[in-house]
């Protein structure tokens, strides 16, 4: 450890001078010795790899045996249709995953490209990656840490470390000794490798470089994390692997009657291989990467974009979601959400550093212009304030937030500050209103204010304009107070903001009613009291006073008496001198807020059956009432932060996982035991996260979903699903669609193997009967791919059932081919098969013999199974219920295969291939009227079972 250790113990083992550095020549050994400042990059994945990865499934192995023998049997058709699917299948597949696999290499590119040190007493820049432990790095604000350093002096450091720890607002970096069970979050003397300086400068001597620091230590865990198998290829192989003994096992039984019947071995052996192919789904693969790959199309929609396929389905069978909270469950900006004005108690409306919003008071809407305490508090704030806010989408920045247009009669303050006719133009665009891409350049609490301001008619850039600046005492840990002196007609002002018992105690009147007038101690007691409650609310609170700074002024100046000129000031004060007798104007309480829409969220999770955790690096009071705000806290739940996971064990995790909501102060290791402990309980996890310490445990979980605005390179490369709004509501949606799509790749599987089902029926029934082949291979192969195939694939696209999310998920062990599926499977099987029979009995011994009997079993298969179609798309609803044309795709292409079905009837070449012959208006309409019977059967099943299931 780093962090516990005194400078001069920590020089003497660097062997180090922190005033000089170290001298080149050292520097060059050093980098010799522990190599260049660098992480480890990922394994590469070749292209050849991932498409060969796209046949590793037992379904696929079944079909490339399926076409093998195919071939071998004389039936290059069949097996040449079967590869063809085979092959698109698989270049399917690899189109969505080429990408995949490249977290670890990702890491790399986070670190600082330069980097300025000191070598022998003289500040040099270098190329990050030749920083060596024991440099002495020089810091400012922009900057990006390259390597993790000791703080060896410093001027208001500030750091953004939300990446590596979690910590939503940028911690203050000073000096120190700290003890040595401080956690990573806490590390007030560290600065780390790829964190970014936000304010202030410093300098710091490396102590970690490369694979040493902490990020290294997550690149380490990202290369030990294994997301294993999907619920969807478990069960996929699991089917597989049953049509196999079934194929073995029609085998068998069609050798023993053949061999019953003195039939030669040979012969029995290719009909029986024969018989094995036929049962095999040959759409199957196709039917399921279809309807995959059409829910990745949905996902976009829905501001999911997926980079595995299988990952569509499996996070609608997901039971756990742990969640980040910064910038997913919540905005991910800091907004004023309370302020304290005059004795009187204001809530903000509005989310984000975009200006829209209204101050409310006892729940009815006010114009700060008609508040001159709630106009001085935010006016002073925005008077206090180095942040500036940028318009991302407009790739400028702004001076200040999007502020409301001037309105004619509106604000008297920015009367004066602006003429009306200049109001317009002095404004930017994206300060005339809209939402627009915004966010801060400096210290998002005090982009916070400036959009309150904003929100109040206050623009800072007028501010600057008609009040410039005189002087500015910067923020600091040890002062915990920001001032900034300005011009005004009657003298300067100074504006001052910071931790409310600091600003309290240098008060000495405040302004209520448009007055000033004398603090009292017991007023104070108040103030604090209500600073008190904010915090509590996990509100960060923040006070704000002024001081004129004229010998003969103690009241506040008039609003709206600004100059509009520049000018110089009258001496320089020291802080403390300034700093005295401030006029105390109010209290911010700001925080990140709850998404809007999350709260919704979070309770359609809940019914649907998901337990969301929240898992932050935040504050546990923070991340507690973030937590009951949006209803994941429940009665009963716990909330644990980082020191006491460390202490519990595995097992005990695993344990109490499902009592735990809210995991605090977590580090990258944590998060990655999390999701383990999820795992050892069987639970399908899904796990959320933008920053670098998410990766690992992206990768380890079920599904691992990145956030596409905030979140870092190497997040989102070791996710499966990107959530391209940050949204929480959107991974509901998502959630929403992968129930969808495995409730289609079950009825067409159903569809699909009931019909493969007939096949074996009537070729086995012949067999037993002594009867001719009632189905040639080709009429097989027509069945599966085009009168079979192309309605599976309107299946496949089948709307969302509305209420997918209001049953539990799949328990992970749940098979495809369940007691039910099974049952059903048979039924449907026996219906078509005895409807084929029976058109197959009455040509073969009342009509024109062999041919045209095989001709009526054909037929009479192919449009039971197109009707059949209708009816799977619904275990439980009837086609009546369902509609006929509300799955407008199912009903084209059940038109189109009739179609193609009468086309194989009528033309010369496809009557010869087929070994038909055409039909009269009489036999259809008799084949149509049979292959309506499995249909009606089925649906009346539908009905008596929904009967027999009423109370």
């Amino acid at each position: 450890t780093w962090h516990d250790q005194p400078l001069e113990s920590l020089a003497a083992i660097l062997e180090t001078d922190p005033n000089q550095g170290l001298t080149p020549k050292e520097a060059r050994r050093r980098l010799e010795r522990d190599g260049r400042n660098e992480l480890r990059k990922g394994k590469g994945v070749s292209w050849l790899a991932i498409l060969l990865g796209q046949f590793n499934s037992l379904v696929i192995g079944v079909l490339m045996v399926a076409a093998a023998l195919s071939v071998v049997l004389g039936e290059k058709v069949d097996g040449i249709a079967i590869l063809a699917i085979v092959v698109l299948n698989a270049l399917i597949g690899f189109a969505q995953e080429y990408r995949a696999e490249k977290a670890a290499a990702a890491l790399a590119r986070l670190t600082a490209p330069k980097a300025r040190v000191l070598r022998g007493g003289h500040a040099v820049q270098i190329a990050a990656a030749e920083v060596v432990a024991g440099d002495v790095l020089l810091l400012e604000a922009g900057d990006r840490a390259a390597a993790d350093a000791r703080i060896v002096d410093s001027a208001a450091l500030r750091a953004n470390e939300a990446s590596l720890t979690g910590e939503s607002q940028p911690v203050d970096k000073a000096a120190g000794v700290l003890p040595a069970a401080t956690p990573l979050a806490e590390r007030s003397n560290m600065t780390f490798l790829g964190t970014g300086i936000v304010g202030g400068s410093a300098r710091a001597l490396a102590t970690a470089t490369g694979m040493d620091t902490e990020l290294g230590c997550i690149a380490r865990l990202l290369e030990t994390a294994q997301s294993g198998e999907t619920p969807l290829q478990r069960r996929l192989d699991q089917v597989a692997r049953r049509l196999l003994w079934a194929c073995l096992g029609i085998v068998a039984v069609v050798f023993v009657l053949g061999l019953l019947r003195s039939v030669a071995p040979f012969e029995l052996f290719l009909g029986a291989i024969s018989l094995a192919v036929a049962a095999i789904p040959e759409g199957l693969p196709a039917v399921v990467t279809v309807a995959l790959a059409l829910g990745v199309q949905r996902m976009i929609r829905r501001n999911v974009l997926v980079r595995r396929l299988p990952a569509v389905e499996t996070l609608g069978c997901a039971e756990v979601i742990c969640t980040d909270k910064t910038g997913t469950l919540t905005v991910g900006e800091m907004t004023a959400r309370r302020l304290l004005a005059g004795g009187r108690l204001y809530k903000v409306t509005g989310e984000g550093y975009a200006a829209q919003g209204a101050f409310l008071f006892e729940s009815a809407e006010t114009a700060p212009s008609q508040e001159p305490d709630l106009y001085a508090l935010l006016y002073a704030a925005a008077a206090c304030n180095d942040a500036e806010i940028v318009d991302r989408s407009m790739e400028k920045p702004a001076a200040n937030p999007p502020c409301p247009p001037l309105r004619k009669g509106g604000l008297e303050a920015s009367r004066h500050l602006l003429s009306e006719k200049d109001s317009g133009s002095s404004l930017p665009p994206w300060e005339k209103g809209g939402r627009g891409n915004f966010s801060v350049v400096g210290d998002p609490t005090e982009g916070a204010l400036l959009v309150a301001a904003a929100k109040g008619g206050i623009a800072r850039a007028d501010i600057e304009a008609a009040a410039p600046r005189l002087a500015v005492l910067p923020f600091d840990s040890d002062r915990r107070r920001m001032t900034v002196v300005r011009r005004h007609p009657d003298g300067n002002c100074a504006f001052v903001k910071g931790a409310p018992e600091t600003i309290l105690e240098r008060c000495a009147h405040f302004r209520s009613g448009g007055v000033t007038r004398p603090l009292s101690e017991a007023e104070k007691a108040t103030i604090a009291l209500a600073a008190e409650w904010m915090a509590h609310d996990a509100l960060r609170v923040l006070a704000v006073a002024q001081r004129p700074l004229a010998d003969n002024a103690v009241e506040l100046p008039a609003i709206g008496s600004l100059p509009t000129g520049g000018g110089q000031g009258e001496g320089e004060l020291n802080g403390e001198e300034i700093e005295r007798d401030l006029i105390f104007l109010g209290l911010f309480g700001l925080q990140d807020p709850p998404r809007g829409e999350a709260k919704e969220a979070v309770a359609r999770c809940r019914k649907a059956g998901i337990r969301t955790v929240m898992i932050t690096g935040d504050h546990p009071d923070t991340a507690r009432a973030i937590a009951r705000e949006l209803g994941i806290l429940q009665s009963g739940d716990a909330v644990v932060a980082g020191a006491e996971l460390a202490r519990m064990t595995d097992v005990e995790l695993a344990r109490d996982a499902t009592r735990i909501a809210v995991y605090a102060r977590v580090t990258a290791e944590d998060k990655l035991r999390i999701v383990r402990a999820w795992k050892t309980r069987d639970a399908v996890v899904a796990m959320t996260g933008d920053g670098v310490n998410d990766a690992p445990a992206l990768k380890e979980a079920s599904i691992g979903i990145a956030m596409g605005r905030t979140g870092t390179e190497v997040t989102r490369e070791a996710a499966d699903l990107i959530v391209t709004d940050d949204n929480f509501a959107s991974i509901v949606a998502a959630v929403e669609e992968g129930r969808g799509i495995y409730d289609n790749i079950a009825k067409t599987l159903a569809y699909l193997l009931g019909g493969n089902a007939a096949e074996l029926a009537v070729m086995l029934v012949a067999a037993v009967l002594g009867w001719p082949l009632p189905l040639l291979p080709l009429h097989l192969l027509w069945i599966n791919l085009v009168t079979d195939g192309l309605p599976a694939l309107a299946l496949a696209t089948d709307p969302i059932d509305p209420g997918v999310l209001d049953r539990p998920p799949r328990p992970p062990q749940a098979q495809l081919l369940d007691r039910e599926f099974i049952r059903l499977t048979a039924l449907t099987g026996c219906l078509t098969a005895a409807v084929a029979l029976g058109a197959f009995a009455w040509e073969f011994y009342w009509g024109g013999g062999v041919e045209q009997a095989r001709d009526a079993a054909f037929t009479a298969l192919v449009i039971a199974e197109l009707l059949r179609a209708f009816g799977a798309r619904s275990n439980s609803r009837t086609v009546f219920e369902l509609g006929l044309f509300s799955n407008l795709r199912l009903f084209l292409i059940v038109a189109a295969s009739f179609a193609l079905q009468l086309a194989i009837h009528h033309v010369p070449t496809l009557q010869i291939l087929f070994a038909i012959e055409p039909i009269g208006l009489e036999q259809c309409l008799g084949w149509i009227g049979a292959g309506f019977l499995p249909l009606i059967v089925l649906e009346l099943r539908k009905v008596i079972l929904r009967r027999n299931a009423a109370p």
